[in-house]
């Protein structure tokens, strides 16, 4: 695949997911919202469990299926005895702008304050799709969850004022950003047309690809926006590989890999929490195995600065275009 594919590399994550011990979260939710993308399955709904368990008042499940959301609510719900109405499922599709300016203009003018968004929910498509304006893995691993994180930030900053607190947003990344090479980042008609290229498209590679510009992004985010100047903790996880929904429409080569060495869903939602609890010293950090670690070598080596500001750019650019001035959000 390219990237830090190397012995090393390679080694260091057997280790880890054969070996690695994840701390159960420990950490009080007590009086705090939650918001949890993806949440009805997998990570997401695990995390959700873990976060009702440690005490949060409201937990939004943001799902693309009610009722299948409904279904997971139930299952929390049962599972950690929580107080009725404590969970609340919203519906959201990560495929369609207008489903995320929906479910951020509910937030806005429903909930009296954000917490923690916790962005879950992903695809990992190995054929090529289109979605809104672009190939689905971007559309909704990318353009949509960076959408969705500025037009909620305003509610999580207020909240920050009004309660005194730090809110964290979470990003929930993949290590295998570090796997790929990213041959786009010098297109020269720019990074994103090159991406929604069919013709140059390598789909085996498209979702750790689309993980390595989404963590472009939030690099570029917090690095405009540093933790001593502001209010919310941004940080970007590695769950590493689990067993859950995501890879469903993968081939054998993660089927099998998978079965041999995932984590459960349980465990890998663990690392999902240490995001969501992260303190101010996570402020634009790539977490692995619930702490601060080093990315891959993508994201820091030279030119890597370039790159960062050019998908911030043209993201901006993408992103004003759904929802103009959005960017004034941050």
């Amino acid at each position: 695949m390219g990237g830090d594919a190397g012995s090393l590399s390679f080694l260091r994550f057997i280790c880890n997911q054969l070996f690695g011990r994840l701390p159960v979260p420990t950490t009080s939710f007590e009086g705090k919202t939650v918001i949890v993308t993806g949440s009805n399955v997998g990570l997401g709904l695990e995390a959700s469990r873990h976060i009702v368990r440690l005490g949060a008042a409201k937990l939004i499940m943001a799902c693309r299926s009610t009722g299948k959301g409904e279904a997971a609510a139930r299952s929390v719900e049962e599972s950690t005895g929580c107080a009725p109405g404590t969970i609340e499922v919203w519906p959201m599709d990560l495929s369609s702008y207008d489903s995320v300016k929906a479910f951020a203009a509910r937030v806005t003018q429903e909930l009296d304050r954000v917490d923690v968004l916790l962005a879950n929910a992903a695809v990992a498509m190995m054929q090529w799709e289109w979605t809104e304006d672009n190939e689905t893995n971007i559309t909704v691993n990318v353009v949509s969850t960076i959408l969705l994180a500025l037009l909620v930030l305003p509610k999580m900053k207020d909240t920050a004022t009004r309660y005194n607190t730090r809110p964290t947003l979470t990003f929930v990344s993949s290590e295998t950003h570090a796997m790929v090479d990213f041959p786009d980042a010098g297109a020269s008609e720019g990074i994103f047309q090159s991406l929604n290229d069919r013709s140059k498209a390598d789909m085996a590679t498209r979702y750790p690809t689309s993980k390595l510009v989404l963590n472009f992004a939030v690099r570029e985010m917090t690095s405009r926006r540093p933790r001593e100047a502001y209010p919310v903790t941004i940080n970007y996880i590695n769950p590493g590989l689990c067993q859950s929904e995501l890879s469903r429409h993968a081939g054998l080569e993660v089927t099998i890999p998978k079965m041999l060495l995932g984590r459960t869903t349980e465990q890998g939602a663990r690392t999902l929490v240490a995001g969501a609890c992260g303190g101010p010293e996570t402020h634009g950090q790539y977490m692995d195995m619930c702490v601060v670690a080093e990315p891959g070598t993508m994201l820091t080596r030279p030119g890597a600065e370039e790159t960062q500001t050019r998908v911030w750019d043209e993201l901006m650019v993408k992103l004003d275009e759904v929802e103009p001035g959005v960017f004034g959000n941050l």
